[in-house]
């Protein structure tokens, strides 16, 4: 299978994109190309609003988000990684979802899985980010969400080494 992962922390090997790392790590043991999308390495612009899209399926800005859209309607599997900030995805993240409103009809049939951290060490912490991710899968067709990191009770760089979320990871990556 074509896994894509786009791991959102704004922190190289940041909690989230380490277990981004692990599951990774788990995929391609068991043979799929894996691709990983590190989004604050990408010039990615807000999206205007300016609604050229609707009619040409193609957005008027020139950065990396028209490339990273030829390989989320590519890939089988789309792994959507955040850290949790004041209980919700953080900004880089919602960034790529506005803007994949050129093309978002044809991301059909897909797998997605959701990796999370969150500083707050109740699973709850994740749950408004969970019914965020939903409302962007629920504008494509045929979605299939297959499994979630709750990463919670971690804060600073690299705490989530210990936890046994990382082995988490790294099954749920065998597991596509």
């Amino acid at each position: 299978m074509n896994v894509l992962v786009i791991s959102s922390s704004p922190r190289r090997e940041g909690n989230s994109d380490l277990l981004c790392d692990e599951l990774i790590r788990g995929a391609k043991e068991v043979g799929h190309e894996v691709e990983k999308i590190f989004v604050r390495d990408q010039k990615i612009n807000y999206c205007t609003g300016c609604g050229v899209c609707y009619n040409t399926k193609r957005c008027v800005q020139k950065d990396d988000m028209a490339d990273i859209l030829v390989k989320m309607i590519a890939a089988d599997v789309i792994v959507l990684a955040s850290p949790i900030y004041f209980y919700t995805m953080c900004g880089q993240l919602k960034t790529v979802i506005d803007r994949c409103c050129a093309r978002y009809e044809e991301m059909t049939d897909k797998q997605f899985y959701y990796i999370l951290t969150a500083a707050d060490t109740n699973p709850a912490a994740i749950d408004k980010a969970v019914v965020e991710f939903q409302g962007f899968l629920d504008c494509l067709t045929n979605p299939e969400v297959k499994g979630t990191i709750c990463g919670v009770g971690v804060w600073g760089k690299g705490e989530v080494k210990d936890k046994s979320m990382m082995t988490e990871a790294y099954v749920m990556g065998k597991s596509i």
